[in-house]
């Protein structure tokens, strides 16, 4: 996955692109968000996600990912004719997909949550590092 082509210094708090491990372990979230407003096509959703600060995905990376989304039955997938052009294929979010969305959502915010707790240096030492 290709890192970000914006400044080393914009986004709360950055400093130089995120890590590419972060950012494998978010993607597949991340595309599923990108589909929650409704049907869309691989260069639109990497657009979106550079939008969102995530850096610029691959089709390399993005597209093998849909794919195993489609055979897990989490997006449908149609052909739609190009104007002038190559047609698109367009991705869209099964019941299944939101459905998956709407746990990993939970799920992740757990997981930042407990990982920000954990990471705090003002925090005892001593705890489990589970957030209070």
């Amino acid at each position: 996955m290709q890192t970000s082509r914006q400044s080393p210094d914009e986004g709360p708090g950055r400093r130089g692109p995120w890590p590419s491990d972060w950012l494998r372990a978010a993607l597949g979230l991340c595309a599923l968000r990108a589909l929650e407003a409704g049907p869309s096509y691989g260069y639109a959703i990497i657009a979106e996600l550079e939008r969102a600060g995530l850096g610029t995905v691959k089709g390399g990376t993005l597209y093998p990912l849909l794919t195993r989304f489609e055979s897990a039955g989490l997006v449908r997938t149609r052909w739609e004719a190009g104007d002038g052009g190559p047609g698109r294929k367009y991705f869209a979010l099964t019941d299944a997909g939101r459905a998956e969305l709407d746990a990993q959502r939970g799920r992740w915010g757990g997981f930042a949550a407990t990982t920000t707790h954990y990471l705090d240096p003002t925090r005892d030492g001593n705890d489990d590092g589970r957030t209070p």
